[in-house]
């Protein structure tokens, strides 16, 4: 059980963090809006298709209204504020607003009645966002109105993706993870296709963008998304998003290769604060508990 976690958390942290990469290019070519709608609908095309071909039975059952919230949360309102905040404040600022999510997620399954944190785990919180703030800093030299709207955007999407966590573990968890990758990335695509009226794609889209496109649609959204939602069925929200924290390491470790960001002494500190504190959320170091026969 915690090597099926762990091997699906070191995935998560992989992909998730590499989408910042992928992030920036896609809304670089293609304008903010379409990377959200164009991405959402190609994500859930594409887990549709797979099912398709391997004759995977899907059920929709628990009703539309479910879907259609998830999709506004966990997709249309997240990737609203990602898309509109790595332009204006940086991608490593936007990883540390991502990494609080695990405290807003804990905060909001406490409100609904569906999780408690032990004092380790609440331990862990802290220490990965303590970790997360030496990993990444605040940037300097960039406060102005943009750098508040895009700080702004992105705290309110970090809100609305910690409480959709919640929402499908109170709420979906009749429905499997297919149909929760499904219906919410097809509502986070049509909540936003309004979008693209008014903030159109660009003229000049490469081929090599639509590659981009598609990797960040079918990696890094239906196929993190259908292991993510696993997770939260197994281990709950506040759990399975903590692996955000690790998210961010990688982020900013991509983010020194590919953008030239300099990693300091201090920032190493911080990842390592914040594998602890991943560690200890996850409870991964007591021993595993016999099985009953």
């Amino acid at each position: 059980m915690k090597a099926e976690i762990s091997t699906k958390f070191a995935i998560l942290s992989l992909l998730w963090g590499a989408s910042f990469l992928l992030l920036l290019r896609v809304v670089d070519a293609f304008d903010w809006a379409a990377a959200i709608s164009v991405r959402s609908f190609i994500a859930s095309g594409s887990v549709v298709l797979l099912a398709l071909v391997i004759r995977k039975k899907l059920d929709f059952s628990i009703g539309v209204k479910h879907f259609a919230i998830l999709g506004f949360t966990s997709v249309s309102m997240q990737l609203i504020g990602l898309s509109l905040a790595v332009p204006r404040i940086g991608t490593a600022l936007t990883a540390i607003l991502v990494g609080a999510i695990p405290l807003f997620s804990s905060v909001i399954g406490r409100m609904m009645k569906i999780e408690q944190i032990d004092r380790k785990g609440f331990y862990g919180l802290i220490l990965g966002f303590l970790g997360i703030v030496f990993l990444v800093g605040f940037p300097s030299g960039q406060f102005s109105d943009q750098f508040f709207f895009g700080f702004s955007i992105c705290v309110i999407g970090c809100i609305s993706a910690a409480f959709g966590s919640n929402y499908s573990k109170l709420k979906m968890s009749a429905a499997g993870n297919w149909e929760q990758v499904i219906g919410a990335f097809f509502f986070g695509g049509l909540f936003t296709a309004p979008i693209l009226f008014f903030v159109p794609i660009k003229s000049g889209v490469l081929a090599m963008d639509w590659l981009y496109m598609v990797l960040l649609a079918v990696f890094c959204s239906a196929f993190c998304y259908v292991i993510y939602f696993s997770l939260v069925a197994k281990i709950g929200a506040t759990r399975s998003i903590s692996v955000e924290f690790l998210v961010t390491v990688v982020a900013v470790l991509i983010g020194a290769f590919y953008l030239n960001e300099a990693i300091s002494l201090i920032q190493l500190f911080g990842a390592l604060l914040v594998i602890i504190g991943s560690v200890l959320i996850l409870d991964l170091l007591s021993p595993a508990k016999p099985s009953k026969i």
